[in-house]
């Protein structure tokens, strides 16, 4: 049995690297994926003038930071031109200086319920023409609602009602494990949250926050990922150090896909199967898979649940509830022999129990990049990905490791 460590969770990286920014302490964090997005991140707030040192140790890096030497009042648009995250920086960026600016490389209808909070808190002055100028205020006690379940959203109002709000009340929040990991440190920081890991917070803030220290979570998405590309090829693998808490509606999911795993303690085993077809349980036909918010099944892994549809002896009906554009990747399925019919942007129909063939894949999508390369693993012949880097944006080292645990995969 070969052994898989999953990286650092890159979501949960960049929320931690901005919100430790908070602090004109020392804020230390281990276990940093090595992602484009990861060193995005640490080359904007070094660039914006923040005091920020790291190195690698163990293949992972651990980042010393600490933030109050912003050398800008500007978040200028190349840093959400090459990454949209850098948008969490606004938090720590306006907690140091009165008034700021954030330039975006992005429409604002995309960041409305970012928007939306922030002007009901009072800190939006003007959002026109690509930019955003906010003006510091702080607030004694406010309860605010989502118009939805914003990531980022969540990540922005954590930070600025850690150190702006006496007493905030967050509903309608996300609450993902990197939301979690976020609200841990900030807890180590000073701030007091009521409420992680539920759709309500409520967050007393401190002016002044302190240094911290955290350790980056083992990615789920990664580890889901591959508990799929190792079932589906025949092989078996252990995961040590994977938090069982974030794993089990994956794990439930891909029971009802014929994909066997079993949790304990902090690890995650995946044993050899003949094929998820030997696993299906009769209660398990005609099964509709169906992505949420947390602790929902993730958006993230509709790809990797498609390429196992297809091997199923039956019709699979995969429901994205959650994004438009999450499904675009089914054409590259159907290029390699799936029959899978996009019955709107948000529901595909997957006709079973066939047998993928090896083609010429122009770019994979960054979220489906490890389904496109599960489908490549059990397909007949070889698959030539072009412009495969992109899954290293949110994931370190996993074709690295794949290979060493023997799959075929030569990187150019």
């Amino acid at each position: 049995m070969g052994e898989y460590r999953p990286a650092g969770n890159t979501n949960a990286a960049v929320a931690l690297l901005a919100g430790s920014l908070l602090s004109q302490s020392t804020v230390q964090l281990q276990n940093l994926p090595p992602t484009t997005h990861t060193f995005a991140m640490l080359e904007t707030a070094s660039g914006l003038g923040c005091h920020i040192q790291w190195h690698s140790d163990d293949g992972a890096m651990m980042a010393e930071i600490r933030g109050g030497h912003w050398s800008s009042q500007t978040l200028p648009r190349y840093a959400s031109e090459r990454y949209a995250g850098t948008l969490l920086f606004l938090a720590p960026l306006l907690c140091n200086h009165e008034r700021v600016c954030i330039e975006l490389d992005l429409p604002l209808r995309r960041i409305r319920t970012h928007l939306a909070a922030l002007r009901e808190l009072g800190l939006v002055e003007e959002a026109a023409g690509g930019q955003i100028w906010l003006r510091r205020r702080h607030w004694a006690e406010h309860s605010l609602i989502l118009n939805e379940p914003s990531v980022t959203g969540t990540a922005l109002l954590l930070m600025l009602a850690a150190q702006l709000g006496e007493k905030t009340t967050l509903e309608n929040a996300a609450c993902e494990p990197h939301i979690q990991e976020l609200g841990r440190l900030l807890g180590q920081m000073g701030a007091e949250i009521e409420g992680l890991g539920t759709n309500r917070l409520v967050i007393w803030g401190k002016r002044a926050l302190g240094g911290a220290r955290a350790t980056v979570g083992p990615d789920h998405i990664e580890a889901g990922s591959v508990a799929a590309i190792a079932a589906l090829s025949g092989g078996e693998v252990r995961m040590p150090l994977v938090r069982s808490a974030d794993m089990r509606m994956i794990a439930q999911v891909f029971a009802q896909l014929g994909l066997q795993m079993h949790l304990a303690d902090e690890e995650l085993i995946v044993p050899r199967q003949e094929s998820p077809a030997a696993s299906l349980r009769e209660e398990d036909i005609d099964t509709e898979i169906e992505t949420s918010t947390w602790p929902g099944f993730p958006s993230d892994l509709v790809a990797i649940a498609t390429v196992i549809a297809t091997q199923l002896p039956r019709s699979t009906l995969i429901h994205e509830r959650l994004y438009d554009n999450h499904l675009f990747f089914v054409d590259r399925l159907n290029a390699m022999g799936a029959q899978i019919v996009l019955c709107d942007p948000h529901r595909a129909l997957v006709v079973g129990a066939q047998a993928l063939h090896g083609v010429y894949l122009d770019s994979p999508d960054i979220r489906a990049g490890l389904g496109m390369v599960a489908a490549a693993l059990i397909a007949q012949g070889e698959t030539v990905m072009d412009n495969a880097q992109v899954i290293e944006q949110q994931f370190a080292g996993t074709l690295d490791q794949l290979t060493a645990l023997g799959a075929d995969i030569e990187q150019e």
